[in-house]
């Protein structure tokens, strides 16, 4: 399918490692100019030797005032991939305000579920804001992802077992499953959707 990404600039946060990282690479491979956003150096420069042609912006997006100093000269962009997110898997009566503060939108603290959800709602909100400006708006909601943190979380056979048994397909997703989901949501292919949620889950939603 051809997704007619050649020529259009895109934003990825957390493109240093993971999703946003393989991201950026099939961005880059299909022709997209591709500005690439982490917090780490090291993560950007070895992307930059892998993917010639992206641009670099090393900031930490829990700083909201770096982060506009870094990005305000970036200039428009055709495309964003609001990739950046931690998981802060604590009980939530022992969250703190100061992890509110401090991470990036897309934590998950206290009940997994509770950042995902208000996000999930914000992305509704925004589709519907942005429409008439024809701004498509949409989320995507994994599974378990192996990546290398996914791979290590999820490494014992026990504690994957509890999850696996709840997915149809019997297996968690690999990195190029929400890739190409990503792609698919960015292209025209995509024109009609927006301010959906779309699961990448292997049926998990529908036990």
């Amino acid at each position: 399918m051809e997704l007619s990404l050649a020529g259009r600039r895109a934003l990825v946060t957390g493109a240093g490692k993971g999703i946003g990282r393989s991201t950026v690479q099939a961005l880059h491979a299909a022709g997209a100019q591709v500005v690439a956003v982490s917090r780490t150096q090291a993560d950007l420069d070895s992307l930059v030797r892998e993917c010639p042609g992206v641009e670099p912006v090393c900031v930490d997006l829990g700083d909201w005032e770096a982060t506009e100093r870094a990005l305000g000269g970036v200039g428009p962009v055709d495309l964003l991939v609001n990739n950046a997110a931690v998981a802060l898997l604590q009980p939530f009566l022992e969250v703190t305000k100061e992890v509110f503060r401090r991470e990036p939108s897309g934590c998950h603290p206290g009940v997994p579920g509770s950042t995902k959800g208000a996000l999930d709602m914000l992305t509704k909100v925004m589709a519907l804001e942005l429409g008439p400006h024809q701004i498509r708006v949409n989320a995507l909601n994994p599974t378990v992802v192996m990546t290398p943190m996914g791979q290590a979380n999820w490494s014992d056979p026990q504690k994957a077992k509890t999850m696996l048994d709840r997915i149809p397909l019997g297996k968690f997703a690999e990195v190029e499953n929400v890739v190409d989901t990503i792609l698919f949501l960015l292209s025209d292919r995509s024109s009609m959707t927006t301010g959906s949620t779309v699961p990448v889950d292997g049926g998990f939603l529908a036990t």
